[in-house]
This record gives structure tokens, sequence and C-alpha cells, in this order.
């Protein structure tokens, strides 16, 4: 895949952009016929466009599919592509704009900037596409210049200037850049090199006035197209971005991309994020006739055969995933399908639509045996009723159209989910937080990786993002809400990638259910023009629907009405205008984006959604005792947790942070020279092992003396052995937990203190084992403390699986306990044959143990004995006593 041959004339990716009406289709027929592509004009009122071939198109005088024209020019190759004006085809003419180098953005001149000029506008900005602007039918009737000039200025951007103005041309461009304007006040001019940088930096944008029908103003645009449109440097290596999925006559996949480096031949072997497949075709397309080429250079935009799973918005080569659109579908129906219909053999053709339009949602309820649509229109409804009969020969109807709606919230919660059938083990805690409108999913993690590995937490984030999730107010997707991962705990043999997708769904489920939540609806921004004698009852109207409207205006002999309003009032408002304006009235809608529900009570109620009936989407966790899993309610599931969040909502929002402690530590996969290292640590301290007790463990056989899965006879050989998870216990005692607040190695000293104590009178062997992750330690380090063990992990590994391996060998041979509050860990080592400590359990003991040294002490000393040495050991090292 090599570059773009020297001195090829550049290829210049134009998109033409404009609101319904404005004469976009004829503004383009206009520079065909100007460059010579075309050698009469057609017109969309004569159905007989270049660009406007679909029949649909014909019959409507609008344009629904983009469509593709080159045009040569002496110094440039222009690639027009023609999108859809129509709101309700919005999304075609997005995915249109990641591909662009510039665009042409079409206002009528009758009309001037509208809504869904607005909104045109900002997309503009958003994927940062360079923008000139023709102002159409300046030929008629109220069309006044220097009025619509001021507008675009006011209305879009200052940087709007008129290209008939050579003059103010110079002037706007030097006030753009200090370098510039000292060369005009010395020459008078500015250089075309450095406009058109000001253009491709999106500080000018060239303004042209005519009329397209009378090929007014249209060379004069073709020309200036040519001279200051950008003209990209192309990289080396291979890129492409695939924008549109089509189907030709005879129904073959095109895949259409854009070449951004390199070039493309046939029969070259493409790869996608799950796919590889060769380009057996390119074809450039100019209306509906195509050209076969042997390599596409970069620049260029071919549609390709041979890909059958290829997808709108996915990069090649070098280029990664696209930007997420920003329009999204407002309505949503149910499918009628013909009596006898198989649905899920409708859906499986459906599907093809949905690859072709990714924004036409299709949406299986598998429960009811139903699919529903979501789209942006009535008007896309229609075409896609008569789309769907051409193509599969299926008779559909459209049930009674709804809202899409969305779902957020609007205070911080902590959501668990845990999963835990036989043989499986993850747990998630998430804290959602409100985001910014229109901000949707936002992720990040505050899990230290020595708590959770970064794999673990990579997938978790990765289950976050890779579906639309739920709310539990109308099983509306969730928006607008920043997902923070705050802990989760793996399973060393038993976690798969599966589990913690279902840990992941049930903690966004669980915390959901115990959130304030907020049911948001689309809102239109609307304009409105009316008879003076029907403002009155417009007013009304808007006011009813819940909507915002600006003062009136007098626009010739209508008044015209702007602002917002629910899309749910708005919809079908359009005909209502027409009947009681007899034809006079003209509404017309753009998308706002997503607002509070202004009757959310009544929105709730008619959806008749119950969260805890939805068996897909389980707000509920599984958890496991006696060798199987078993279903705990929403609201029982922290208290079951095995790991804590480390975050309290009251702290956080005092301090305005996310600080999670350390409240216990998770126990990753361990590689194979992890493992070496955890045996040296176990030799040391034990001795000699053989190398086969480390596999799996067979299941051992019953005794008739118990129902323990060991035999009591085997296991009662020498010492009892005590294993000790040292930062668990530190952070479960209170008082310990004080000390470490301000000095974790005194807390650490304290409870090797209180344990060589405890072994003093037990005389049991005491391990202590702490994480490496609080002690600054390469290697690990086994040392005896008195007549204790202490055992400092190496960095990475963890105390969990220490304590696991260790429980495992030695209960063949001894009796085994374990003292830890970390409940995954307790049900691991008591499968493992061992006795289970909890950290208020094993407190009290040592408490009850002290108590009687102290007592033995005061018979002999006659001295009294402190009753709670926790805290007697505190007070001397708060005193500074040994």
């Amino acid at each position: 895949m090599g570059g773009q041959t020297a001195g090829a004339a550049a290829h210049i990716c134009v998109g033409l952009l404009a609101h319904v009406d404005a004469g976009k289709t004829t503004l383009s027929e206009g520079l065909l016929y100007a460059g010579g592509r075309l050698k009469r004009l057609g017109r969309v009122d004569h159905g007989d466009a270049f660009l406007d071939t679909d029949p649909m198109e014909k019959e409507r005088g609008i344009t629904i599919f983009s469509k593709q024209a080159v045009l040569n020019l002496p110094t440039a190759e222009l690639i027009l592509l023609d999108t859809p004006g129509h709101v309700d085809f919005s999304a075609e003419m997005e995915r249109a704009l990641s591909v662009l180098d510039c665009a042409v953005l079409v206002v009528s001149g009758t009309d001037g900037v509208q809504g869904h000029t607005h909104t045109l506008w900002k997309l503009l900005e958003r994927y940062q596409v360079p923008t000139f602007l023709f102002v159409n039918k300046m030929d008629l009737a109220g069309a006044d210049r220097a009025a619509l000039l001021a507008e675009l200025r006011d209305k879009l951007d200052e940087g709007c200037v008129d290209m008939g103005d050579r003059e103010a041309l110079y002037e706007q461009a030097a006030l753009c850049d200090e370098g510039l304007l000292e060369g005009y006040l010395e020459t008078g001019a500015v250089e075309d090199g450095a406009i058109a940088s000001l253009i491709a930096g999106r500080k000018l944008f060239p303004c042209w006035f005519g009329s397209a029908l009378r090929l007014e103003g249209v060379e004069a645009l073709l020309s200036g197209l040519e001279t200051y449109a950008p003209r990209k440097t192309w990289p080396e290596e291979f890129g492409a971005r695939i924008f549109k999925i089509s189907r030709d006559g005879q129904n073959n996949r095109l895949a259409w991309m854009k070449i951004t480096g390199g070039s493309l031949k046939v029969k070259t072997l493409l790869e996608g994020p799950s796919w590889k497949e060769k380009a057996d075709q390119l074809r450039v397309y100019s209306g509906q006739k195509f050209a076969l080429t042997e390599e596409a250079p970069a620049g260029s935009v071919v549609a390709v055969t041979g890909l059958s799973a290829a997808a709108a918005g996915q990069g090649l080569g070098f280029e990664s995933e696209g930007t997420p659109p920003a329009l999204e579908p407002v309505l949503t129906y149910q499918v009628l399908l013909p009596e006898g219909q198989d649905p899920v053999t409708a859906l499986q053709k459906l599907r093809q639509l949905e690859e072709e339009d990714p924004q036409l949602h299709l949406v299986w309820n598998s429960r009811l045996g139903e699919i529903h649509v979501q789209l942006m229109g009535e008007v896309q409804l229609e075409i896609l009723q008569r789309l769907v009969k051409e193509r599969f020969d299926l008779a559909v109807e459209f049930g009674q159209g709804g809202i899409v709606y969305r779902e957020t919230i609007s205070a911080p919660v902590i959501g668990v989910g845990h999963y835990e059938p036989l043989r499986h083990y993850a747990e998630v805690h998430l804290l959602l937080e409100p985001g910014e409108r229109g901000s949707g999913i936002t992720l990040a993690s505050a899990c230290p990786e020595d708590l959770l590995d970064r794999n673990w937490q990579r997938l978790i984030l990765t289950h976050v993002a890779e579906r639309a999730h739920p709310g539990v107010l109308t099983g509306s997707p969730l928006t607008d809400v920043k997902i923070t991962l705050l802990a989760g705990r793996a399973h060393l043999k038993h976690t798969e990638g599966g589990d913690f997708r279902q840990a992941t769904y049930r903690a966004i489920r669980q915390g959901l259910m115990e959130a304030s939540c907020v049911l948001l609806e689309p809102w239109y921004a609307f304009r409105l023009e009316v008879p003076a004698p029907q403002v009155g009852r417009a007013m009304s109207d808007l006011q009813r629907m819940g909507g915002d409207c600006d003062p009136p205006e007098t626009a010739g002999e209508l008044t015209l009405l702007t602002g917002s309003a629910p899309v749910a009032g708005l919809r079908d408002y359009g005909r209502e205008v027409a009947a009681y304006t007899r034809g006079m009235g003209r509404l017309s809608c753009a998308l706002k984006g997503y607002y509070p529900c202004h009757d959310q009570v009544a929105a709730v109620a008619a959806a008749g959604y119950d969260p805890e009936r939805d068996v897909d989407n389980p707000t509920g966790s599984v958890f496991c005792a006696h060798g199987a899993g078993y279903n705990v309610k929403w609201d029982q599931v922290k208290e079951m947790a095995h790991v804590g969040s480390g975050l309290s909502l009251e702290e956080e929002r005092e301090e305005a942070s996310v600080a999670p402690v350390r409240p216990s530590r998770a126990a990753p996969g361990l590689s194979l020279e992890q493992d070496k290292e955890l045996l040296a640590i176990y030799e040391r301290t034990y001795g000699k092992v053989e190398r086969n007790s480390f596999r799996p463990q067979p299941k051992p056989a019953r005794t008739s003396l118990d129902d323990k899965k060991y035999n009591v006879q085997t296991q009662n050989k020498g010492p009892e052995y005590l294993l000790v998870d040292g930062y668990n216990i530190i952070y479960a005692w209170e008082e310990l937990k004080m000390v470490a607040q301000t000095n974790l190695d005194a807390a650490r000293q304290l409870l090797m203190d209180l344990l060589s104590n405890y072994q003093g009178f037990k005389k049991c062997v005491v391990i202590l084992v702490f994480d490496a992750y609080k002690v600054p330690r390469a290697v690990q380090d086994v040392t005896k403390y008195h007549n204790i063990y202490v055992v400092y992990t190496k960095e990475a590994e963890t105390a969990d699986s220490y304590i696991e391996r260790a429980t495992y060998e030695i209960g063949k041979h001894h009796h085994v306990r374990v003292a830890t509050s970390d409940g995954a860990e307790q049900l691991i080592i008591l499968g493992h044959g061992a006795l289970r400590l909890s950290a208020t359990t094993f407190k009290a003991e040592v408490e009850q143990v002290s108590g009687q040294i102290a007592a033995i002490l005061a018979r002999n000393n006659s001295k009294p004995a402190p009753a709670r040495p926790v805290e007697a050991a505190l007070k001397k090292a708060q005193e500074g006593k040994p």
C-alpha cells in the first residue's frame, strides 16, 4: 500500500449540507454543470436531478440517501457528497461528516438561519469541518444580502465574510492573525494561501450569495472551492474510514470508505475489529454509474465489495473507531408483521437495513416476541415501510408511536454486583454520579491495581461501555452518568471474563435501584410561522405542551414564534398547525437534546415497567453457599458483599473527591514465576515440599465421624496453625485502624505484639501475613518476631493467595484456622478444610487470652489487670511507652 503518486491532482471531499428546501440539490446540479460534468441541468421538481436517483427521492422531491459525484477541475478533483436535508434523515448526513475535507452549508435567502441550520452548524463544529456558505434564492423577493450576512455573523460565527467584497475579506482575515494584520496594513491585501489556512482552521467562513436555479454565484463558489479548499498531505501508511453501508441493484453489499493514508489496491486483505476479508472491487461512483479502479489513492472515496462484516464508523489501518453519533432517534414504533410471518426471520431481514442505517435502532423483545424500531420522524417511517416492501416483499405496518426516553440520576450512589454460582466468582463496586447534560456515559477508575489487577479493571470498564444499560423507571437507556470503578474482587482459579460482565451489569442495576432516578425526554427547537390571528392559539398550545417560547416576531405577513418544547407535544403538531391556519402556517423542528420529563409520574406509569421482573436485567446478585448459587435481592447485596467499596458518600460529598481506602485485596491470577516465588516463601517458612503438592486437590473421602471434607485423624498431628490476614485485621479492628490512619508501622507493631502474647498462651504456630503494597520491598521477606512468623509478600502478590495456598498444604496434616473478615477468603479456606475466624470473633478471643494473661500476672504480682488489651496497647503507644 503506497502513498499518493507525486504530481497527481489533489482529491478534495466536499459535503453539501442544508436545511430542507434550501436548494442544496439544485446547487449540486449547478456545480456539476458549471464544472463540465453535466451537459444539461436537472431539476428536483422535474425528477431528473443527477444525484436524486432513487424513485422515492424523485416522488418526494427530497434527498433521502447521500450520493457521490466526481468533478474534475484543472488543479483538483472534487468529490461531492450530497447529503439529506430533511431532519428525519439527519443520521445519514452525520455519517458523511467524518470523511469530509470541507463542507458547503446552503442557507435559503428567504428563510435565513433556521433551527436545523443551527444543528448542522454544531455538527460541523463537532467534527471540525472547514465550512463554506452559499446563500441561495437571492433572486426571490425578501432576500436582503446585508441583513442575511448580519444574521449569519450573529447566529453562526463572526468569521462569516462576504466573498464578493474583497476589502471586507482582507480585513476579516487580517483580524484573525497579528502577522497577517501587519502585512495587510503594509500591502492592503492578504495572500490566498493565508486565507486558505484560516478557512482550514475554522477561523474564517467564506460566504457566496446567488441563485442555484439561475446559476448565479455558482461559478464563483466553484472557483472559491478550487482556490481555498484545504489540500491535505496524507501519510504513507495505509488508513481508511468506513462511513456508509449500502447495497446496489444486484444486492451486492458496498462498504463506502475514505482513504486517509497510503492507497488501497484490489484484493488487499483488510482487517476490522473482528473480521478479515479481501476487497473484491473498488468502485468510484458518480451518480448511479461507477467505474472500477485497481488502486484508490489517499484522499479518494470508494465503494468496496466483498466486506460482509464491515460497519459504518469503523477505522481501517491506522484509523481508530469513529466518534459516536450526536443525533439519536426520538420516536419508537412496534413493527406489525403480516399474519403468519415469523418475527425472528423478519428481524434477520430488517437487520440489513440497520446495517445501512445504524441509527435505525431495532429492539427485539424476546419475552413478547415483538420488534420495535426507533427512528427520527414520521417521514422516515413512511420511507422505511416502503423500503421493507421493495427489499423483502414484507407489507409491514406500525403501531402507535411512542417517545424514546432516557434515564439518569440526580445524586451519587454506589452499586454493588456479585456473581458467584458454583466455580464462578466476581464482585464489582461502582460509583454512579450525575454527569453533564449530553455527556452520555463517562468512565473512570479509582481502584488501586494492588486491590484489583489492571486487566480485570479494564475488563470491567469494557463491560460498562459495551452496551446500553436500562434504567429502572421505564427501562430506557441510562445516560449522562459518570461511572467510576471503586473496588472489585476476582478468584485465583474460578474467575472468568463472563463473571465480571454479570457482576458489572448487576452493580449498575443495584445502584440504580437505590438512586434518585430522573426520566429524560427529547426536546425540539422549533420555528413556527402562523398568521397574526392564530398567534394566541399557537402560544397557548406551546404552553400546554410544557414548552418555552420567545417573544413573537413579525416575518412579513406572518408572525414568527421560536423556542423549544417536548417532542411528545410537537411530533404531530405540524398537521394541527396546517389545519387551524388553513395551510398558511409552517412548523420546522430540530432536535435540541434531552431534558427532564415535564410529567415524569405519568410517563413512568404509562410505561408500566417493573425492574424486578426484568429477567434479562436482574437487579440482585448471586452468592454461593453449600456448593450452590442462590439469588440475593438488590437491597441485601451490600450487606453480603465480600469487599468494601472504600468510599463513604457522605465524606465524598463533603470533600468533593473520590479517595478510596484499601478495604481488602483481590486475588488476581498469578504467573508461573509468581507461583515459584510464592512456593519459595512457603518452603522458607515450613520446609521443603514436593512439587505435586500444588496439583489440583482430589476429592477427599467423608468420614463417619463427621461431615467435614478432611479426615480429622489425618489432620490431628502436631501443633495447630493460625494464619492471620494482617491488614484485614488492622482495618477491621477499630482501635488498630485509628492508629493506621496516622502511623501504619505502629499499627503493625501493635498487632505483632498482641499476637506474640496470644501465641505464648495458646502455644499454636502463628503466621502473620502482610501484603507487599504497604511495605517498600522488591522481594519476599519471612522473619521471626519473638515467637511468631511474619510474612511480607512480594510486590504485586496478595495475602489472600498466600493464605489460600498455605491453608491447602498445612491443612492436610494439621488443624488450621484463618483470621480474616474477607468473606470470599473465608469461603475459600473453608473449602480447604480450615476453620475460619471473623475479625470480630478473633478480637474477642485475643481479648479473652490477654485477660487471662493479665489475671495470672495480677495474682502473681498483685497488680490490677487491664480489661481490654488492645486499648491498653494503644494507650501505651500514645504515651510513647514500649
